[in-house]
């Protein structure tokens, strides 16, 4: 009898889906009519019966083990006198049927909510009733009104969580600051973005003698959230199930009523806030030679923004330092501690590649106004290492209590990605590589040794791809790109809820108790996925070394059990608001290029894969697909060492930096893609490859020694141009993931520190 593997399923816009196994192994193909009777996220038990023509094992649906209650958001239309709901997450690859007794208030062409009331089979549609209606397709705002139930981002508060907010105070009660140490006099400041609402941290530095040397004192105070909200009460049990603020452009799901998150807990100028400190002692060298942990009560003296910290830094008597005069001081005690974090950091040989991130600005109908890079500049830096330097202190002081709690834990990368990159190195001719077990000051070495080379940011790109994601566990395994050995979320707690549960442990350890974690619902698809790979030792994060082939998993107790299920869903739901961002991002993109059609931009490739390249546009920092049709007359073959597309006859390649000449030629707002065209190599690429060839051109495009292909077509087993993944990480992951055999393309990541 053939085995039963149990996972959930996850759909393709094309009609076939996939089983992600609860054990982590490879993906499960699933052709079109296994997926009649099968719905996107429902969880299944699935017999391998073959492997496809590429090489992945092929399942057939045994048993539907759970269907959860999943909503589905899509347009009402009306055909042949039936009414349907076609859902607008295309992985859902079936029409639901609403009976019109069903339809209640809602209008032809009105995105709405469905609830399913029969199930799909494999020979009928699945059928449902309206449960809400949206609105309007084009109503501002209803990208994201889409994204937070698609991606079943909580977005309304509980009633109970609202009643007990309206019984906080408005302020700081004498009473609220016994046994607190009365910092009001010290001036603390926060220094956020123009933009900010919330202000989860505040610093003060002053020089400071550390034995016989010169350092400072630097003070990083963070909301103190938990006197607030209670273990186990209404706030908390909304704030685990979301367990992170979600930011999307002109609008923030938060994590804590607002009351919380802008007023009482935000550490607003001008008003007493109580506040967790990590007070610290700083060499010269940047280490930390002591600190400690303590609650207080504080005053912020001000609320300074980066672009103005950064402007008093670059000129001590320009208009800017002249207006905060009284600061000017503090902010350059603040600066020279930070050059003496970047020494320390410098000596960890902690990863620090240079990426442009981007801010979409939109006008009040949120329609796209323009896409801007978003520059850090030297008051981003400082006030990131500062934090940095207190969750390093967190990470500390609860290890040496020796109370459970949750780290950020990132691992090295793993073999696989270790000889992708070994080979893509030696291709390329850096003349560098990395050992078998690598440490962070490696990657730093080769980004800093080829950050003048041409084909830098192709490197660095790859450096960074190498690396996995970033969890929060109970089980420390340190944090590979910031070189730490020890590493926790304490600055954030109005947004996190990791960091909330980092201050319960650190007030347990200075009232020596123990904290318990409240018993609050959690998902039981993350609850089956923990079994899952406990039992089977799958996980080494979660268990030490229990994963090691003929050893039995060590006995896991209900604590240890509690803290690895809150680590999962912290971490899975941190995965969901990134997803629900990036959605919303790219349809305001696809809805802001579809106004661009058929204009032409220069750009640069961001990745290459074996159907075509995706190129980002240098005047809007959008990405698009050019389809491996689209770039010639010829037969281009993908290199997966190099990671790039070259043209067996003409040489010309192109890879991760190669600059490009595209036109706007379709754009797909249902599936959030954009399509380019090719409109010029450039001369100069053009000449280099044939030149590398020994061809002499007689053309544009053309040598006088070979005659042009007959098909304007790529690789055979390239995909159509609607099968191209949506991510250029995801493509690039699964093209080097690759030969086909280790199944599907894995969900786009990015670490996140």
């Amino acid at each position: 009898m053939l085995d039963e593997i149990e996972g959930t399923i996850q759909g393709h816009r094309d009609g076939h889906g996939f089983v992600l196994r609860d054990d982590g192994e490879s993906d499960i193909y699933l052709p079109s009519n296994e997926m009649r009777a099968v719905l996107h996220k429902d969880r299944v038990k699935v017999r391998i019966v073959r492997s496809d023509r590429k090489g992945r094992p092929e399942g057939r649906v045994v048993e539907i083990v759970e269907r959860p209650l999943q909503p589905i958001i899509g347009r009402l239309l009306q055909e042949s006198g039936i009414w349907l709901v076609a859902p607008e997450d295309k992985r859902y690859g079936q029409d639901v049927l609403i009976p019109k007794a069903a339809i209640g208030s809602a209008k032809a062409g009105q995105v709405v909510v469905v609830e399913l009331t029969e199930p799909p089979a494999l020979f009928g549609q699945p059928v449902g009733r309206v449960k809400e209606v949206l609105g309007e397709v084009d109503d501002p705002g209803m990208e994201i009104e889409i994204a937070v139930r698609k991606y079943d981002v909580p977005h309304v508060f509980s009633d109970a969580c609202i009643a007990l907010a309206r019984t906080l105070p408005d302020k700081v009660r004498p009473q609220d600051k016994k046994n607190r140490v009365d910092l009001t006099d010290v001036p603390l400041v926060t220094i956020d973005g123009e933009d900010a609402r919330d202000f989860d941290d505040a610093v003060y530095c002053e020089p400071a003698k550390v034995g016989r040397s010169k350092g400072w004192r630097l003070l990083v105070a963070i909301a103190d959230v938990s006197t607030y909200v209670e273990t186990g009460s209404a706030i908390d049990v909304d704030a685990y199930d979301r367990a992170t603020s979600v930011y999307f452009p002109r609008r923030v799901i938060p994590m804590l009523p607002e009351k919380l998150s802008n007023g009482l807990c935000s550490l607003n100028p001008d008003v007493e806030r109580l506040c967790m400190v990590c007070d610290m002692l700083v060499t010269a060298k940047g280490d930390v030679h002591a600190y400690q942990f303590y609650p207080a009560v504080m005053y912020s003296h001000a609320r300074f923004t980066y672009t103005e910290v950064a402007a008093i830094l670059g000129n001590t008597r320009g208009p800017e330092a002249v207006r905060r005069k009284d600061r000017v001081t503090d902010l350059l005690n603040l600066h020279d501690v930070y050059q003496a974090l970047l020494v320390a950091r410098k000596v960890r040989g902690a990863v620090d590649f240079e990426t442009t991130e981007t801010q979409i600005v939109c006008d009040e109908s949120g329609r796209i106004e323009k896409i801007v890079p978003r520059t850090r500049n030297e008051a981003h830096k400082l006030i990131e290492e500062a934090m940095l330097a207190a969750n390093v202190c967190s990470a500390d002081f609860i290890a040496q209590g020796k109370h459970p709690g949750l780290f950020r834990v990132h691992e090295g990368p793993t073999p696989e990605k270790i000889e992708i990159l070994r080979n893509y190195l030696k291709a390329t001719g850096v003349g560098m590589s990395i050992s078998d077990d690598p440490k962070p000051g490696e990657f730093q070495a080769i980004a800093a040794a080829t950050k003048d080379r041409p084909d830098a940011q192709q490197i660095h790109s790859m450096l960074l791809r190498s690396m996995q994601q970033a969890i929060y566990t109970p089980a420390n395994g340190g944090h590979f790109g910031l070189a730490f050995d020890a590493y926790t979320h304490f600055t954030s707690p109005i947004r996190r809820y990791p960091d909330l549960l980092v201050h319960r442990v650190i007030k347990a350890i200075l009232a020596h108790r123990k904290y318990q974690l409240p018993t609050l619902p959690t998902p039981g698809e993350a609850h089956a996925k923990l079994a899952k790979r406990l039992s089977k030792g799958a996980n080494s994060r979660l268990q030490g070394k229990v994963g090691e082939p003929d050893q039995k998993p060590k006995k896991v107790s209900p604590e240890t059990l509690a803290w690895q299920a809150a680590g999962l869903h912290c971490s899975a739901n941190e995965r969901r608001a990134d997803e629900a961002s990036r959605d919303v991002e790219a349809w305001l993109k696809c809805k802001y290029m579809r106004e661009h059609l058929g204009e032409e931009y220069g750009g640069v490739v961001t990745a290459a894969t074996g159907f075509g390249i995706f190129v980002t546009l240098d005047a809007m920092y959008v990405e698009g697909l050019v389809h491996i049709t689209e770039l010639g007359g010829e037969y281009f073959k993908f290199d997966e060492a190099r990671q790039e597309l070259r043209g067996e006859r003409t040489g010309i390649r192109y890879a991760i930096g190669t600059r490009v000449q595209v036109q706007v030629s379709r754009v797909d707002l249902d599936g959030r893609k954009i399509d380019f065209r090719l409109i010029r190599e450039g001369e100069e690429l053009v000449n280099r490859a044939m030149k590398d060839k020994g061809v002499q051109r007689d053309g544009p495009n053309r040598s006088n020694t070979e005659p042009a292909p007959s098909k304007r077509s790529g690789r055979k087993d390239s995909p159509p141009r609607d099968r191209a993944p949506r991510s250029p990480i995801q493509a690039v992951k699964s093209a080097a993931k690759a030969p086909a055999k280790n199944g599907a393309a894995k969900k786009k990541t990015r670490t996140r520190r």
